[in-house]
């Protein structure tokens, strides 16, 4: 007899383990059908367990209150009679019809922290059901098993009865013969808020690693975090990929368990599961056997090179690889508080591994952006995109073959106006990771700018299709739309993204450079809003000298303020106000303003080639003698 009887529907298993995983920790007892083992009689182990049970916890979801949630129902109706009916939501739903009475606690959201409240609104009702638990109560060990779902279908049962593994059974190819996978963050059991990260980091390095296998595509980090609160099928229908891997990990003092499940992204169905129990030291190893079980059940090949690549750039130091996926998440927010915490928290993991590649190439893509929102001066911004150009050098010394790494160089080199030295970096990175949305768009963002249209859409568009839940993706498709010229496509695309999606549109000011292109001024207006330098532009296109010049003095005033992806201290002032005075038609004033630019290393001279406002300047000699001194590669 357990304690606890859990029913749910199949499909949310992976999503329903955790309350299991907690449960358990707090001394209860809990049977769910992954006990019923091959040569059980499920229906009468499931009767049993359910009649035994002191108490019974129903998950209702989308699909258990759906037309195939009849099993939970049954079970539900057996728990109210014997009055040890413990409702829980883990989704937005209306409880079927005659069950809704007792209040559900809603576990929406929950990661499987035992001191959530939300898991304490359940360990409530189970304490008040079944009273406290034993001091000592054992976990209960796995058994192989079927699920009752399964043996209804026959077929699946009887191919894990004769061993076959089940990677066999459900294992397909998409027509194009590529597989396509996401690996949601995992979830950690420890009651530790702190651990989160080092869950995270497990699942993160997953996905480097898979990224490297040549024909697997993988979803980008950004989208797979944004699906991880939805069931598997649901996941795999908003990424597009066929299948999901998931897991969670609980860490105590002296083990490390790490539970796996590769699940078929179109039946719900699993693929395969594994439990790792290991000592704390032991989990980069797992990490890696992880990744080839995937790739084994995938049916995909890890080739000599992948083998022997996987660790290549990573570390053996599970507490500096956690520092590092933090500073990661944390360096998204672009601020310089945030920054300046990425840095310390990098410098951390490099001191508990200094030959640690991956750290010291996000370190050089932090210190860039540290040093483009606060270097007091140009001499100040320079020295720091040194020091940034710095750190990605060490971290190729010491990881040649690591695609970060390639592609921070990139990254350091365009912001020093190294166009050709950049584009030869980005298409190495992208030549040894040819799954990472982050590399593929990096790459195609260089292009764009480099007014190699068609390459730019392709890449860009491969990197959204990768990772379509992250707004950078849309936004690179947006700009290359623009910088192509094609504005009208740009604005119908940022509308319909807007609409449909509003929490992906971050980027009014390339739709306001797209409506203003095409004359329709007070649309731009209301685009830019209170962007400055997009209500001067506004303003000297329409030849009111004047306003345009009083805004720009208004820009000038307040140096150092970010307009948009990327900006730096006083350097891009040069830039701004070259574009104003091409606008008005001031050629002699505007290319003095460019020459400054180019001589503080403006990175927003990245887009010469392609900036609509500087239409009037083309055909200058000293355009032309700019263009040339960029190096732009034919």
């Amino acid at each position: 007899m357990a304690d606890v009887f859990l029913s749910y529907k199949a499909e949310d298993r992976r999503r329903i383990q955790p309350l299991i995983e907690a449960l358990q920790a707090e001394g209860y007892s809990v049977w769910w059908d992954q006990y019923i083992a091959t040569g059980d009689d499920w229906r009468q182990t499931i009767e049993h367990e359910l009649d035994t049970a002191r108490c019974v916890i129903v998950a209702w979801s989308k699909r258990s209150v759906g037309p195939e949630g009849q099993f939970v129902r049954d079970e539900a109706t057996r728990a109210q009679r014997r009055r040890v009916y413990v409702p829980v939501t883990i989704d937005t739903v209306q409880i079927p019809l005659g069950f809704g009475e007792s209040q559900a606690a809603s576990l929406r959201g929950w990661k499987g922290e035992r001191a959530d409240p939300r898991f304490q609104a359940v360990l409530a009702a189970v304490h008040r059901v079944v009273g406290a638990p034993p001091a000592a109560t054992p976990v209960q060990a796995t058994r192989q098993g079927v699920d009752r779902r399964l043996v209804l279908g026959g077929g699946v049962a009887a191919l894990a009865a004769a061993g076959i593994g089940a990677w066999a059974w459900f294992g397909r190819r998409p027509a194009d013969g590529t597989d396509s996978i996401a690996v949601l963050p995992f979830a950690s059991l420890s009651a530790d808020p702190a651990q989160a990260y080092f869950a995270e980091g497990i699942a993160g390095e997953i996905r480097n690693t898979l990224t490297k296998v040549e024909g697997l595509k993988v979803a980008g980090s950004t989208s797979s975090d944004a699906v991880r609160e939805d069931d598997a099928q649901t996941a795999a229908r908003k990424l597009g990929v066929a299948n999901i891997l998931t897991g969670n990990v609980r860490q105590t003092a002296s083990t490390i368990r790490v539970t796996t499940e590769l699940i078929d992204g179109e039946t719900g169905l699993t693929k395969w599961s594994q439990n790792y129990d290991r000592e704390p030291g032991d989990v980069i190893s797992v990490q890696s056997d992880i990744a080839r079980n995937v790739a084994r059940a995938l049916s995909v090949a890890l080739s000599a090179s992948v083998r022997s690549a996987i660790a290549v750039g990573e570390t053996g130091n599970i507490a500096a690889q956690t520092l590092v996926f933090q500073a990661r998440n944390l360096s998204y927010e672009l601020t310089v508080p945030a920054l300046r915490q990425c840095i310390a928290l990098l410098d951390q993991a490099i001191a508990l591994d200094p030959d640690y590649a991956r750290a010291y190439a996000i370190k050089s893509f932090v210190a860039n952006n540290l040093a483009s929102q606060s270097a007091p001066s140009p001499a100040a911004l320079m020295q720091g995109r040194a020091e940034a150009e710095g750190h990605a050098r060490k971290a190729l010394a010491l990881a040649p073959k690591l695609p970060i790494a390639r592609s921070a160089l990139a990254f350091a080199y365009s912001l020093t106006l190294q166009v050709a030295e950049s584009l030869r970096e980005h298409r190495i990175a992208v030549s040894l990771a040819s799954g990472d949305p982050d590399v593929i768009r990096n790459f195609g963002f260089a292009l764009t700018a480099n007014a190699n249209h068609a390459e730019a859409l392709r890449y860009v568009d491969e990197a959204k299709a990768l990772d379509p839940l992250n707004w950078a993706s849309h936004y690179a498709h947006v700009v290359a739309l623009a910088n192509a010229r094609r504005f009208a496509e740009a604005v119908s695309y940022s509308r319909r993204l807007q609409a449909r999606s509003p929490e992906l549109f971050r980027f009014p000011e390339v739709v306001g450079r797209s409506l203003l292109m095409l004359g329709r001024t007070e649309e731009a207006a209301a685009a830019y809003g209170d962007n400055v330098e997009g209500q001067a532009l506004i303003a000297a296109r329409a030849g009111r000298r004047d306003d345009a010049l009083a805004r720009l003095a208004q820009l000038e005033r307040s140096a150092g303020k970010v307009r948009g992806f990327f900006s730096a201290a006083s350097t891009n002032l040069h830039s701004v106000r070259a574009r104003i005075e091409a606008q008005l038609g001031e050629v002699d004033g505007a290319m003095e303003s460019l020459e400054r630019a180019f001589e503080v290393r403006d990175s927003d001279l990245l887009a010469l080639k392609v900036d609509p406002f500087l239409d009037p300047l083309r055909g200058s000699a000293r355009f032309a003698a700019l263009v040339a001194r960029m190096n732009f590669p034919a």
